[in-house]
């Protein structure tokens, strides 16, 4: 009988970000434009539940919503130490803002029950909002803690981390149940072994459909539907070329000329 903690890693498979595309019209990334990888940030939160899981035991689970697609990145996420994984998939997830994504993340936890530690990177490099680790824990109604970058301590009961927050640093502690986001700082994700990466091929993934939460959950909460954001419209700066003037002469006119410049870009400011 496995007497360790029973923690969750919420991951999500985005584009590789140096060749995605973007779509301007619909406002929206083309996630057909490059191959789907983990999410960096959800690397750091996998490492960190897999160096608790080796000093005091434990399962983990990783959690991901997507389209079928999304498995290749569950596969990884065991063969970097995940025991099991659940791929949340079905059109009605579709479109979904942070609030319906945390929701629908925060259903799929409830229906597994007993846990111990939520695990998710401080944010995805394709939204970039930072909101949904806590918008989950809020679901929950568990303390959580965000920009973790160091665990200080931790046992069967609580864990006290470091969480920086822009200029100031604040030890937390946190009884269990509990949620925290990591930043990249905490650790250095290891690499999966060759042995890792076969297990890894064999594994079965859970896909869970919305009808499989429709027991605990309000479907009309799921996806587009439950999303009280929409991405109206998206601007694309301009790319502009930097410019270069050599000021040359006495060194009295090249002053007084320097600060009328300074003053016209102050002005356009």
């Amino acid at each position: 009988m496995n007497n360790g903690l029973n923690l969750i890693v919420l991951i999500k498979q985005v584009p590789e970000i140096d060749k995605v595309k973007f779509d301007i019209e619909k406002g929206r990334i083309d996630r057909n434009s490059a191959k789907g990888v983990i999410n960096p940030f959800d690397l750091n939160a996998i490492e960190a539940a897999v160096q608790i899981k080796e000093k005091i035991g434990g399962n983990i689970t990783a959690i991901s919503m997507g389209p079928p697609q999304a498995i290749s990145s569950l596969r990884e996420a065991i063969s970097r130490g995940v025991d099991k994984a659940i791929l949340l998939s079905d059109n009605k997830f579709a479109g979904a803002d942070t609030l319906a994504t945390s929701y629908t993340l925060a259903c799929a936890i409830k229906k597994i029950g007993n846990f111990d530690i939520i695990f998710c990177g401080e944010k995805t490099i394709d939204g970039d909002t930072g909101q949904v680790g806590a918008e989950v824990a809020e679901h929950l109604n568990i303390p959580h803690a965000s920009y973790v970058s160091k665990i200080i301590e931790y046992n069967k009961e609580y864990i006290i981390v470091l969480s920086e927050m822009g200029s100031y640093n604040y030890i937390i502690k946190l009884k269990f149940p509990c949620l925290i986001s990591v930043t990249k700082d905490i650790n250095v994700p290891r690499l999966p072994t060759f042995k890792d990466l076969m297990k890894a091929r064999k594994a079965e993934i859970e896909i869970w459909d919305s009808n499989y939460l429709s027991d605990i959950a309000d479907i009309n909460k799921f996806g587009i539907e439950g999303s009280p954001t929409r991405v109206i419209k998206i601007d694309m700066p301009k790319e502009e070329i930097g410019k270069c003037k050599i000021l040359k002469g006495e060194i009295d006119e090249i002053v007084s000329t320097l600060v009328k410049e300074l003053g016209v870009i102050l002005k356009l400011w």
